[in-house]
């Protein structure tokens, strides 16, 4: 089979290069932004435990019977500090400190696979064209 080469060939080739290139860009910025609420109901719910956790902690900490009962005692007698802790430690068991991450986890390896073709992208997966190095 021969391959001739003309202008219009090469004007095809572009063209489907750059097609390509929105597609791949299109569909980058789709689930980044399909992640993101996601994202965020995650964080909300990180803060808010970890939060009413810390506050727990300081009224389980403040008690004056707290060091004077064992902690099974102590943790049944601050049932909301033993909830919070022990729904804040299956939080991190399942994974939530990736989800919470996890847009910026597929941008940072989706820039290290591009930038061996000169490209990069925003956080929010626009593709990003990086000049050509000059030759030398």
């Amino acid at each position: 089979m021969l391959i001739v080469c003309t202008k219009e060939n090469k004007m095809s080739l572009e063209q489907t290069a750059c097609d390509d290139l929105k597609a791949f860009e299109r569909r980058l910025t789709e689930v980044i932004g399909c992640l993101q609420p996601a994202t965020m109901r995650w964080r909300i719910l990180l803060t808010v435990v970890s939060v009413c956790t810390a506050i727990a902690a300081y009224h389980w900490l403040m008690d004056p019977l707290t060091p004077v009962v064992s902690l099974t005692q102590s943790l049944w007698n601050h049932p909301f500090f033993a909830f919070t802790s022990t729904f804040l430690v299956l939080l991190f068991m399942m994974g939530v400190h990736r989800k919470v991450v996890a847009p910026s986890i597929i941008t940072a390896r989706t820039r290290s696979v591009l930038n061996d073709f000169n490209m990069s992208c925003d956080d929010t997966g626009k593709l990003i064209l990086k000049p050509r190095p000059a030759n030398t």
